[in-house]
């Protein structure tokens, strides 16, 4: 038992040191319900998306604290992956 702790406390550390952290790519949160206690949606590209979004069913729109600038990739923008067969 003394020694399966320490090992699995280091392999975990390996593990979060060894993945990158990311940051948000999209810009707008719509922060719903006016600060009631609402629901927070991150998802939006543009202010439009956003305030589209909210326009009907109360809320606002707020730049995203954790934007990073870096833009936002999709499978479609990507492109298609080729295969290989081995």
């Amino acid at each position: 038992m003394q020694i399966v702790f320490p090992a699995a406390l280091v392999l975990s550390l390996a593990v979060l040191v060894r993945t990158p952290g990311r940051a948000d790519p999209y810009r707008w949160c719509a922060e719903y319900g006016g600060g009631r206690g609402g629901g927070t949606n991150c998802y939006f590209v543009t202010w439009e998306q956003c305030s589209a979004a909210v326009s009907g069913v109360g809320g606002f729109c707020r730049q995203n604290g954790f934007y990073d600038g870096r833009p936002v990739t999709t499978p479609e923008t990507i492109g298609p992956r080729s295969r290989r067969y081995r």
